[in-house]
């Protein structure tokens, strides 16, 4: 597939950027999707949604051991999971509240695990095999990580996509950051030597020194975003530079867990392994609850006794404290969400609680059945019982809700499998506003479909549905796509879409294919002439050229874009 972005006519783009859903299609549309399940649990959300009980709505779940058929199951996950990260459910709760008296239950937990590693030998945990499992856990994160390679942490280092202490997030691109970015904390500006730093980065460093460099920060700040229905999640925004440091030093955890078979770039493995597991039962699936913000200091620290220059490191370049409302207080835990390297090092932790759970059961061959992307976690069934005794012992709570072994479902990295069969829910987040989030409902109604039939043919209990939604767009914004496309169309089989045969272009070259029409959002440029665009510039080796402008990310914009598609993806009759 190749496609060229071009505008359409100013008339034609307007009108797309100007359109707005009439009211009362969201609620529709939700009635018209849990009506075509026609199960039970379809229905009791229906009687829900309608009758303003939201909460309830909000806290519903299936259980797998419940259903003995595959197509029972998946129409009843469907129905439970589609609202469950809809923002306009009324629940009554105050969402930014729950998430901070989460955030509250593990900070405390992490005191716990503070208190208890202080003195490990204290620990009511640290007997029997939890001794050897110790042992074998510390020394097998050290064989993983090696030597601290600080050129490869330097090299690596870069620039996160979100806000900093000092730069807000509408302002926080590369460039902004390379040109204003001086927020450090102390501990990491005693780690950091002026002349090494003028050494591996002399152009920044220049800069750094005109712009005021170091501003000291005390530590992060605690903020909420959106999560689901029920509750938010809390973050932390870093210091800038705490930032490039901890994301150089997360990329280094990166590649060291590679070695050993765990790509965190890729979630493919933890997918194919979810599917295996579904069909034989012979691998769990785990997860955690709010595995990020329960990573105690101490642990870490006993974690890490034979890497005693990663943890040197790592807890240099972390806040120490943190801002929460208008105060300050001192974490106990070791890093959060935000912070550049958490998720490598929780990463680490769990492959290394996990291998070291399948060696001691005697289960040596099972272990290229581990694999951990994150607090994801897949392991031998018959090394959960450990795994879930040792994640304890270091603070961790697994979320038994979401951990599956005894049924033949299976969830990991987004994918959910039961007895073999794709059973991945579709999730309405936002009300219908434009016509993007029209061809996003009405496609993901349409990949869902198709998933009865292993894609042969859609699900007729859904055609209604998918027309209605067609028919709420004007007819000069129903642009109809492959499924390769994304969802700046309707996804529509060939018969339907009937695309233009591609003519010759260039004209030297034969091209074969069909062109077809959608339209996608883009960042809107700015022009900038500062040294921090030639900085951005030469750290993303993905630019062709340098130049002075078109550098700054902006609002997005709507854009038509003319795609050739070699192959279509025909998605078959409605049957």
């Amino acid at each position: 597939m190749q496609s060229e972005m071009r505008r359409s006519k100013p008339s034609k783009l307007n009108y797309a950027r100007k359109f707005r859903v009439a009211p009362g299609i969201t609620t529709g549309a939700i009635l018209d999707y849990l009506e075509a399940l026609d199960c039970p649990r379809a229905l009791t959300v229906a009687i829900l949604f309608r009758n303003g009980e939201h909460a309830q709505l909000a806290e519903l779940k299936v259980d797998p051991l419940h259903y003995r058929k595959v197509a029972q199951f998946r129409d009843a996950y469907a129905a439970t999971k589609f609202l469950s990260k809809y923002s306009g459910l009324k629940t009554g709760l105050d969402l930014d509240e729950v998430a901070m008296l989460k955030f509250e239950k593990f900070e405390l937990q992490c005191k716990r695990t503070n208190r208890l590693f202080r003195c490990l030998a204290r620990h009511p945990g640290y007997s029997g095999p939890a001794v050897w499992l110790h042992n074998a856990i510390t020394r097998k994160i050290a064989s993983v990580l090696g030597d601290v390679d600080v050129e490869v942490i330097y090299s690596a280092a870069n620039w996160g996509p979100g806000a900093t202490t000092l730069i807000k997030r509408r302002d926080a691109s590369s460039t902004m950051k390379f040109q204003n970015e001086i927020g450090i904390t102390r501990d990491l500006y005693g780690l950091l030597p002026d002349m090494l730093l003028s050494e591996v980065y002399p152009r920044w460093a220049q800069r750094l020194w005109e712009a005021g460099y170091p501003a000291f920060q005390i530590g992060n700040k605690v903020i909420t975003v959106a999560k689901d229905a029920t509750e938010n999640r809390v973050i932390a925004i870093e210091p800038g530079l705490n930032c490039w440091f901890q994301l150089g030093i997360g990329s280094a955890i990166r590649r060291r867990l590679k070695r050993v078979g765990i790509d965190l770039h890729d979630q493919s493995r933890n997918q194919q392994l979810a599917l295996y597991g579904s069909k034989t039962g012979r691998v769990a699936t785990v997860d955690f609850s709010s595995a990020s913000d329960s990573i105690a200091v101490e642990a870490v620290r006993e974690l890490f006794v034979h890497a005693p220059e990663w943890f040197r490191l790592m807890d240099a370049s972390r806040s120490q404290f943190g801002q929460q409302g208008s105060g300050w207080r001192l974490w106990e835990k070791f890093s959060s969400m935000g912070n550049g390297f958490t998720f490598p090092l929780q990463s680490l932790v769990f492959y290394a609680i996990a291998v070291c759970c399948v060696e001691y059961l005697g289960l040596g061959s099972e272990s290229s059945l581990v694999s951990v992307y994150g607090d994801d976690v897949i392991i031998p069934v018959q090394a959960l019982a450990l795994f879930h005794t040792m994640s304890e012992f270091y603070g961790f709570t697994m979320n038994v809700k979401k951990t599956h072994h005894a049924s033949p479902f299976r969830e990991s990295c987004g994918s959910h499998y039961m007895g073999g069969h794709d059973v991945k829910p579709f999730f309405l987040k936002e009300e219908l506003t434009d016509c993007l989030s029209v061809y996003r409902l009405a496609n993901g109604v349409r990949r869902l479909s198709r998933r009865g039939s292993n894609g042969l043919f859609c699900d007729d209990r859904f055609r209604k549905l998918f027309l209605s939604l067609k028919e709420s767009v004007p007819r000069v914004l129903r642009y109809a796509i492959t499924d390769s496309l994304g969802d700046g169309g309707f996804i529509e089989n060939f018969d339907e879409a009937r695309p233009v045969r591609a003519g010759t272009r260039p004209k030297t070259l034969q091209v074969e294919g069909y062109f077809v029409q959608h339209l996608v959002t883009v960042a809107k440029a700015t022009e900038s002439g500062e040294i921090g665009l030639l900085l951005a510039r030469l750290r993303d080796l993905s630019w062709r050229e340098l130049s002075n402008k078109v550098a700054l990310r902006g609002r997005t914009e709507l854009r038509e874009t003319r795609s050739l598609v070699h192959q279509w993806n025909d998605l078959g009759p409605w049957a």
